[in-house]
């Protein structure tokens, strides 16, 4: 009896369903942030950002323009330099293609299924961020250093005759344009551009299908590694095709997850959050749009109320009804029996 009164006070089971609703509550919000309702705001919002955009594209630009520190280079340093010279396995027209415009064709799927503007401009805006400022930084770094790449000495001799000045460094009489691609070894921007769109994609996707929610469906890994492999194959190419040194494409990875990761944090929080399946925006949107509902509807919210604890209270009554009930019933047999 005791049992069933604290049942009627605190019914468990009400209170577990009702914790459950409010953790699904963000996800059945998806669909109200479209880019027609909220595309234009959004972008007016982040209009700082999307400039400075624009300002790391044309660094970018110079930086490529420019020509690079032309490093010393001695007959003894041929030796390493000597490989043939092929062409890219990857050519450079492909990087943007899977870097860029494969990770955003994924977003725009994701968006017509969930419908959230947020997750949609914060994607693509993130992705452009970690794939240019990576850009940035690759080629900054490779004007400084000059590093030859493997295949130098075709690119300086490409009829084969070696030539010297007096101080033992090389007299160059290939194009210009191919020796002034032959300094800019390190580090290797396939690499970089490719763990920096792919590695971002990687981590989205892991968010996205809450692959660490610690319930065990390791398979989800695949997904979530698929991008890196892909990244990881394409900087295998630039040593195989001679065009990098080892030590180039293991800097120029790094690099670009690490940008990757740094950028995707700035809209997203860590994939293996609860909340990791949507950018901050969007339960930033869905905190302000509860607040305003409930400073607009008091009298509803204190209504709604009001009328849990009626029921609740009715629930009360009831079982200390049927309690009296089933003793007044009994009491005519205790006595009876005893009687007899």
């Amino acid at each position: 009896m005791a049992w069933g009164y604290l049942s009627s006070l605190f019914p468990v089971r009400n209170i577990r369903s009702i914790v459950l609703q409010h953790a699904r509550m963000p996800q059945a919000e998806l669909g109200r942030h479209t880019i027609r309702s909220h595309g234009a705001s959004l972008a007016k919002d982040h209009r700082q950002d999307w400039l400075i955009l624009l300002l790391l594209i044309v660094m970018e630009v110079i930086l490529y323009v420019i020509h690079p520190f032309y490093r010393f280079v001695g007959k003894d340093m041929m030796t390493d330099l000597k490989y043939p010279l092929r062409d890219n396995t990857v050519p450079v027209w492909a990087v943007p293609m899977y870097a860029v415009l494969l990770p955003i064709a994924v977003f725009l799927l994701i968006y017509f299924r969930r419908r959230d503007v947020y997750d949609l401009h914060h994607g693509i805006l993130g992705l452009l961020y970690a794939v240019l400022i990576t850009a940035v930084i690759t080629d900054a770094i490779k004007d400084a250093t000059g590093r030859p790449r493997p295949d130098f000495f075709w690119r300086c001799f490409p009829d084969g005759v070696e030539a010297y000045d007096k101080g033992g460094g090389v007299k160059c009489h290939g194009k210009d344009s191919v020796i002034k691609e032959g300094h800019k070894s390190f580090p290797s921007g396939h690499a970089s551009w490719s763990f920096a769109g792919l590695g971002f994609l990687s981590l989205y996707l892991s968010g996205k299908i809450k692959a660490f929610d610690r319930n065990g469906h390791v398979a989800k890994l695949c997904i979530v590694f698929l991008p890196l492999l892909a990244a990881s194959l394409v900087a295998v190419t630039r040593v195989d095709d001679y065009w990098h040194h080892w030590q180039d494409v293991f800097a120029g990875g790094l690099l670009g997850f690490v940008v990757a990761a740094f950028c995707y944090r700035q809209f997203f929080p860590n994939p293996y959050d609860d909340e990791g399946w949507g950018p901050y925006a969007y339960f930033h949107a869905i905190e302000a749009s509860q607040e305003n509902s409930t400073t607009v509807h008091p009298v509803n919210a204190l209504s709604v109320q009001v009328t849990e604890a009626r029921v609740m209270n009715r629930q009360v009554i009831g079982c200390h009804g049927e309690t009296e009930a089933g003793h007044e019933e009994s009491s005519p047999f205790d006595l009876e029996s005893m009687g007899r």
